[in-house]
């Protein structure tokens, strides 16, 4: 297949790290795969050097003329067969190429988030004219679709992944490096946090109901004032560290200083930040929300807590320090989630095989 992944956000996030293993994956499987995306983003500097073909897009807004045309001329040029835009500028962009030029490869949109915006039932019906199918990345992002409007036979879940090589580049030099930077001992009981700006401050305030000391350690969020009244409010006893912003491939070498990692977030659509801290065996605190849910198994392989609940949280932290064995059962737990339940190598299978179904669908209509 000839397939155009369009992606015109494509910064320090953890979807653009999910967009460019996906078009690195159907690439190694044979697929010639193109990404339309900015050239000054991460994802196009990511995509150097393999077999995804990089076509340099500028996306300046949903109305951009000069995407429409470059658009057009991927899909001519290189016989597209499939386009797949993963954000929102790139499915209004791709809609108005099909529109001025009329071509009509299939288009599946990914959805990676709940939706931000609120068109209403209009929007929701232009979404499944211009598209052949949408795939949700989790359970959780179907049925918020399903809630604006979208029918439900016209979303297909398939999960993000994550693949088990990344995790053989970790530097244990790197590790020791950070925990003589932070002052970490043995000892430590050291809660982490790997996400852009979420809704850390609820960790700050779950301090105040922890009663022994403990070390947080914010890895990608820079200290701002508002994060210093929350702390200042909430921290007696305790430490925070905030590493300012990092490359996503870097944020792995932090996981084994953790004794926890919390994710206090209620936009995640599959989050691999939970999915790393599961694969290199950090047990888990998250937000009942959002994908969330679909990956972690509350009391199996993590705990769930109520969003904007600090206490509650605080609960879960301190039961997890307090209770080994519950840790090593969600470790090994959440091995098999990460690894296994939700491998990469699953999710490209599963993006091939509905591509592959959804073109011997639009050859029978013809």
């Amino acid at each position: 297949m000839n397939i155009l992944i369009l992606c015109y956000q494509g910064d320090v996030a953890g979807s653009t790290y999910s967009i460019q293993v996906l078009a690195k994956g159907l690439a190694e499987r044979g697929h010639r795969v193109y990404l339309g995306c900015r050239p000054e983003s991460l994802l196009y500097r990511l995509i150097q050097g393999t077999k995804v073909t990089p076509l340099p897009m500028p996306f300046r807004n949903k109305t951009d003329l000069k995407t429409i045309w470059l658009i057009w001329k991927a899909v001519r040029q290189y016989h597209i067969d499939v386009i797949n835009p993963q954000a929102s500028r790139d499915r209004y962009l791709t809609a108005i190429s099909q529109w001025i030029f009329g071509f009509r490869p299939v288009v599946v949109h990914t959805r990676r988030q709940r939706p931000r915006s609120d068109g209403g039932k209009l929007q929701s019906w232009f979404y499944m004219r211009v598209t052949d199918r949408i795939v949700a990345v989790s359970q959780s992002v179907k049925n918020q679709l399903i809630d604006k409007g979208i029918s439900e036979a016209h979303i297909k879940v398939i999960y993000n992944g994550t693949p088990s090589e990344k995790y053989k580049f970790m530097d244990p030099v790197r590790t020791a490096a950070y925990r003589q930077q932070y002052g970490i001992q043995e000892h430590d009981i050291v809660i982490g946090c790997v996400a852009r700006p979420k809704r850390q401050q609820q960790l700050l305030r779950a301090l105040a109901y922890i009663p022994f000391p403990v070390k947080v350690l914010f890895v990608g969020l820079a200290k701002t004032p508002e994060w210093e009244a929350v702390e200042k409010q909430h921290n007696k006893i305790h430490t925070v560290y905030y590493t300012g912003i990092i490359p996503p491939e870097e944020a792995l070498n932090y996981y084994p200083l953790f004794t926890i990692k919390v994710l206090p977030s209620i936009s995640e659509g599959l989050s691999q930040a939970l999915l790393e801290a599961m694969a290199i065996g950090v047990p888990g605190v998250a937000t009942a929300a959002s994908g969330n849910l679909d990956l972690v198994q509350d009391g199996v392989n993590g705990y769930l807590y109520p969003n904007d609940d600090a206490k509650a949280l605080a609960e879960r932290i301190i039961r997890l320090i307090e209770h080994p064995e519950i840790r090593e059962q969600f470790i090994a737990a959440g091995k098999k989630t990460a690894l296994e339940d939700f491998s990469l190598d699953k999710t490209i299978r599963n993006y091939e095989l509905f591509f592959e179904e959804l073109l011997k669908e639009k050859e029978a209509r013809h």
